[in-house]
């Protein structure tokens, strides 16, 4: 059987990671480990995530057209993404992340976006094939808020569950609110966009908004999902944490290939959360993203 396509518009980076014994201070330098390089970006991340965790998965992005760009292209390839709708930039150089890890998986990250600034409505539009056939749509917004609202659009006129994971948060229009079927924000982005310190009644605000269902994570508080039918928090797994940088991502990731599934929406919250506890466990981002087999060995220990 042929899995439901999943379309991930977003971004692609190339990770710089220096682990130190500490997070630098303002204006303190700090003497860290090596330097040490992985494929990372939001979109790429949590396609990627998708991708290892049985989804047939279509990524919508652009690269520059320099090392980096080809690094970040075929490691995607690699992955067994679906790549034709990745464009290679001439003009802009590849999107770069700095990200200093400190000794219990905290971090700190600085994006030079890069071409990912450059991804168009007419990127999107270019991929109306690959809308056409899938069945959930995957945006954030290390992109330009444009190129977010005419890929929703899109989703929502060929039928598609659209999951948007604010990130960085930003003011956001109120027509995209509308076209969300789930908003997945941490626990700061959502009083960001609400001025609400408090997850239920951020939730609250943001329904009232338009979209359909509000899933915050709250790190090692665990989630708190809100919709029509449920009012729920579920408890983190308690893990050793070694790196946090891609621990939304493959919450986002898996939370997409469970609704690709039909699952229920808090099933779907469980399996995501399994896909993250797992990924602090281990360096880097796209290195740290656990596969299929991994989240399903993980659920079925924690159910014994």
């Amino acid at each position: 059987m042929t899995p439901s396509r999943l379309i991930v518009v977003g971004s692609s980076n190339t990770d710089l990671i220096i682990r130190a014994p500490r997070l630098p201070g303002p204006g303190e330098t700090v003497l860290g480990g090596d330097l040490t390089s992985a494929a990372g970006g939001k979109g790429a991340n949590q396609a990627v995530a998708a991708a290892r965790l049985g989804a047939s998965v279509t990524f919508v992005g652009r690269v520059g057209s320099d090392a980096h760009g080809q690094q970040a292209l075929n490691h995607l390839n690699r992955e067994g993404l679906d790549t034709r709708f990745v464009v290679t930039d001439a003009a802009a150089p590849s999107g770069v992340a700095f990200i200093v890890v400190g000794p219990q998986g905290q971090n700190q990250i600085t994006v030079a976006p890069g071409a990912n600034l450059r991804l168009s409505t007419d990127d999107v539009h270019a991929a109306l094939p690959a809308f056409e056939q899938a069945s959930v749509l995957l945006l954030q917004l290390e992109t330009p808020l444009e190129t977010v609202l005419a890929a929703a659009r899109l989703g929502r006129a060929h039928g598609l569950h659209v999951v948007l994971n604010p990130a960085p948060a930003q003011p956001l229009p109120e027509e995209l609110y509308a076209l969300i079927d789930v908003l997945t924000p941490n626990q700061h982005e959502a009083t960001q966009l609400t001025g609400e310190p408090e997850p239920q009644r951020a939730a609250e605000v943001l329904l009232r908004r338009g979209c359909r269902c509000v899933v915050v994570t709250l790190g090692e508080a665990g989630v708190y999902l809100r919709d029509a039918q449920h009012s729920q928090r579920s408890p983190a797994h308690q893990v050793e944490a070694v790196d946090a940088t891609a621990a939304g991502d493959a919450f986002n990731g898996a939370l997409a290939v469970a609704l690709t599934r039909q699952d229920a929406l808090p099933h779907a919250v469980q399996f995501a959360q399994a896909a993250a506890a797992l990924s602090v466990t281990r360096l880097g981002a796209q290195p740290s993203l656990p596969t299929l087999a991994e989240v399903q060995a993980w659920l079925a220990q924690s159910a014994g």
